[in-house]
């Protein structure tokens, strides 16, 4: 269990409450999340702490669209597990989110346990 605590994780998501929430979630098996805002924040904490090992990132951000981020996430860490997350579940979103570099791609609402699946 002591593995699982040293995760560190990113969490890119907008909205405050729901940045909460899952970083709450996430407890259990991390105890050093980070959180950013923004796109362009995710992208500066990557190039800051290029050790992060989970990125649960919402796909669809207002700046920039979740390809072009991931790329350059990716750019600072080519092994950390990228989850794109949208409440759209638009059909092909998921392929387009794989395409681009993400591991998986999961649709809101989250519910803890498929998270910490």
């Amino acid at each position: 269990m002591n593995q699982k605590k040293e995760l560190k994780v990113l969490i890119v998501e907008r909205d405050e409450l729901s940045a909460r929430l899952v970083a709450k979630a996430l407890n259990i098996i991390s105890k050093n999340i980070l959180i950013a805002r923004s796109e362009v924040e995710a992208v500066e904490v990557c190039r800051n702490h290029r050790d992060i090992d989970l990125i649960l990132m919402d796909y669809k951000m207002t700046e920039k669209n979740g390809s072009e981020v991931t790329g350059q996430m990716r750019h600072y860490n080519k092994d950390v597990i990228i989850i794109a997350q949208t409440a759209f579940g638009i059909i092909g979103n998921r392929e387009k989110a794989l395409k681009a570099g993400c591991n998986d791609y999961i649709s809101i609402p989250i519910f803890k346990t498929d998270l910490l699946n």
